[in-house]
């Protein structure tokens, strides 16, 4: 299982796994996109290219969600593949991310739920005995 989406009253909670960072933050952009629409209609036709950095790997973890959420708003994009690769140096981590998808299309993709941000309630990323692993609250 790479994602599951967990029960709450009002908004849309989940968490994600992965060996490593890479996988981890991949797997919870996916579950940001699957709520919205159905993944498989999403075709890798654009390629966004995302560089963020941070002290926290959990900090940086909702920075690149929260890009993801303002490239879908900014330039009614849907996103289905991620290629994620996270480096350390020092204190701080750095994110450089492809973000492949397309134009929101009303007449292919039928859109679900809107994502409106990522919220820091129940929010965390740690590292476990099998990788990494992540709760994420979605405000729709």
């Amino acid at each position: 299982m790479k994602y599951k989406f967990l029960e709450h009253t009002a908004d849309v909670m989940f968490e994600a796994q992965g060996k490593n960072l890479n996988e981890v933050f991949e797997n919870a952009a996916l579950a940001v996109f699957d709520v919205q629409c159905d993944l498989k209609k999403i075709k890798p036709k654009i390629k966004e290219k995302i560089k963020l950095k941070n002290e926290s790997a959990g900090d940086l973890l909702f920075d690149f969600l929260e890009e993801l959420i303002y490239l879908k708003d900014a330039k009614y994009m849907l996103f289905g593949k991620f290629d994620v690769k996270i480096t350390q140096k020092k204190m701080v981590y750095y994110l450089e991310s492809s973000a492949f998808g397309e134009k929101i299309n009303p007449k292919r993709h039928e859109l679900k739920t809107d994502v409106k941000a990522i919220t820091l309630h129940e929010f965390f990323l740690k590292k476990t005995s099998r990788g990494w692993r992540c709760r994420v609250l979605l405000d729709i």
